[in-house]
C-alpha cells in the first residue's frame, strides 16, 4: 500500500478509471450481441439498436476507454450488421 497522500488518491482515481472502462466495454459487447441476435430474429428495431450502440462506442471513444481506430472498426461492424438481411 502506498504512504505517500497523492499515490493514494490516484490508486483511488485508477480504480474508478478501471470500472468505468470495464462498465463501457461490457456494455459495449452486451449491445452488440442484442443487435445480432435481433437482425438474425428479423426484428424491426434493428435501426435503434444500432444508433444506440454507435452512440455508446463514440462516447467510450471520447472518454478514451476505447482506442478510435477500435470505435471507427465497431461502428463500421455496426453499420454491416444493421445492413444485413435476416439469416432466415
Amino acid at each position: 500500500m502506498a504512504n505517500i497522500t497523492q499515490q493514494k488518491k490516484r490508486i483511488l482515481i485508477s480504480e474508478r478509471q478501471r470500472q468505468r472502462n470495464l462498465r463501457y466495454r461490457s456494455t459495449i459487447k452486451t449491445l452488440f450481441r442484442r443487435l445480432d441476435e435481433t437482425v438474425a430474429a428479423g426484428g424491426d428495431d434493428v435501426a435503434d439498436r444500432a444508433r444506440e450502440l454507435e452512440h455508446l462506442i463514440d462516447r467510450a471513444a471520447a472518454e478514451g476507454v476505447i482506442h478510435k481506430n477500435n470505435a471507427a472498426r465497431k461502428k463500421r461492424r455496426v453499420a454491416r450488421l444493421a445492413a444485413a438481411k435476416p439469416a432466415a
